[in-house]
């Protein structure tokens, strides 16, 4: 298997033309240039994120499988991460799937104490 090319946050800020387009998705370097006049949000959202992170604003529309499948095909490399690179940017489907968790164990402990009130209720009406 070829070894796959890693590129540093100022090699990815230097792409960001029209013509040369890069942007890092979950620490996966894309040239998305080829892309530009099919992307249905148009090109303004495309280049508002060239040469940067993307991932939040990836996560946060929501894109299809369909999506991220055109979006394998514009892989170029990985992101290398220097030791002053800000660290990795949180996905909707993380910060999702904590604000279930949350909600899971709040549940809980709401009904946890409505059982020990529907008890005591129980206790004082006899």
């Amino acid at each position: 298997m070829a070894d796959v090319k890693e590129y540093t946050y100022t090699e990815v800020a230097e792409h960001t033309d029209r013509s040369d387009l890069f942007m890092v998705i979950h620490e996966k370097v894309y040239q998305c240039a080829q892309f530009m006049d099919e992307h249905p949000g148009g090109e303004e959202v495309l280049m508002d994120v060239g040469g940067k992170d993307a991932t939040e604003a990836f996560e946060d529309v929501g894109h299809s499988e369909e999506a991220r499948e055109l979006l394998e095909k514009m892989f170029v490399g990985n992101l290398k991460r220097g030791a002053g690179d800000a660290p990795a940017k949180s996905t909707a489907a993380q910060s999702s799937t904590k604000a279930q968790q949350a909600g899971g164990s709040n549940l809980a402990v709401i009904v946890a104490l409505i059982a020990v009130l529907a008890f005591v209720a129980f206790k004082f009406t006899q």
